[in-house]
């Protein structure tokens, strides 16, 4: 899988009906005294029982205030959507992982230009190399510019 240079974007999904099940099982099941909605608290513990890990401040903070202000908090549509969202973004990741290791074949947690090169004659032989080289250099000067941002 290769990626346009807008960036990266995971690719459109769908829950399973019983994905979407266990979805609002979590939610009525952390919608203390069934009032509808999700307190801050609420969905943390949601958060906890879906993804495994509690939600930083600023992630619970930045889906607080997505809430609409006419509710004192996440409706449950408003929850499936943020559920959708994270465990798509989840996926994502997973995926570019496994793309990862696969052009990783000494497991050194970073791609060399022969790595990538080895890669790109395996999925796409007739690619010209003068295009693999340009795609790595692409990729090493992004890093080199993130690093810089941070």
């Amino acid at each position: 899988m290769f990626f346009s240079e807008a960036g990266a974007r995971p690719r459109t999904w769908e829950a399973s009906p019983s994905e979407h099940k266990k979805w609002v099982k979590v939610f009525k099941a952390c919608d203390e005294d069934n009032k509808g909605y999700l307190s801050r608290e609420d969905f943390k513990v949601a958060v906890v029982m879906l993804f495994g890990y509690k939600p930083t401040k600023i992630e619970a903070d930045s889906v607080m205030s997505s809430v609409n202000p006419n509710t004192s908090g996440l409706s449950l549509e408003e929850f499936l959507s943020i559920v959708r969202k994270k465990k798509e973004v989840q996926l994502h990741r997973n995926e570019i992982r496994h793309i990862f290791t696969a052009f990783d074949r000494h497991y050194r947690g970073y791609l060399t230009l022969e790595d990538f090169k080895k890669a790109f004659r395996q999925v796409a032989p007739k690619l010209p190399e003068q295009t693999i080289l340009e795609v790595f250099r692409s990729i090493v000067t992004q890093k080199k510019a993130d690093i810089q941002r941070h």
